[in-house]
């Protein structure tokens, strides 16, 4: 059901003149998008699949205590979107790359932050616990995949930037609060698993 609908290799990144961020900032960019990855984990449980996100550590410049997918920046070391995804993830959370099956990718996502990041895809039999990197994640947990599925499960985060005031997908699961850029890229990875469009 998801592998056709995924990208068999990584998509080619649009240039930055041609991309919408999913919201607008007070100044435009001055330097091109920044590259970046994020995994969307699939793990195998007993109980059928979960979702893995990251709470993120308190002390970060950046999206201190968010919750997010494992991922970062594609270095030049990295061989493609997939193999930063993977690296990130294993010094995020201690997830071994040969325990994740890549499955696909998803198209692009531009973001108000000037980051252009790719969604890798993958299955994950992992053969022990993740463990936080307690100096970029504060906490690890896993929603089950059916809940992501179920679009009752989502409501919408407002927020004012400058004045403005936009929205994003929201998810509220045992205590965590998934909003901005983490639950846009899962209502739009349950949208292509269930074959809907984008609201």
């Amino acid at each position: 059901m998801l592998l056709p609908r995924l990208l068999a290799e990584p998509p080619q990144l649009p240039h930055g003149r041609d991309l919408v961020p999913d919201w607008q900032p007070l100044q435009p960019f001055e330097r091109p998008p920044v590259p970046a990855a994020v995994l969307i984990a699939l793990v195998r449980r007993p109980e059928g699949h979960t979702v893995l996100y990251t709470e993120r550590s308190p002390d970060l410049r950046a999206h201190s205590g968010q919750v997010a997918f494992p991922g970062g920046k594609i270095d030049s070391t990295d061989t493609d979107a997939a193999a930063a995804a993977l690296r990130e993830a294993r010094e995020e959370v201690g997830l071994l790359a040969e325990d994740a099956s890549v499955l696909g990718y998803m198209q692009p996502y531009y973001t108000g932050t000037n980051y252009l990041i790719t969604p890798v895809v993958a299955e994950v039999d992992p053969a022990g616990p993740f463990i936080p990197n307690p100096g970029e994640v504060h906490s690890v947990f896993e929603v089950p995949l059916d809940r992501i599925l179920n679009a009752q499960s989502y409501g919408r985060f407002r927020i004012s930037r400058g004045g403005k005031e936009h929205s994003t997908w929201q998810i509220d699961h045992e205590g965590h609060v998934i909003w901005g850029i983490t639950a846009n890229l899962t209502r739009q990875f349950r949208d292509l698993v269930v074959g809907e469009v984008a609201a």
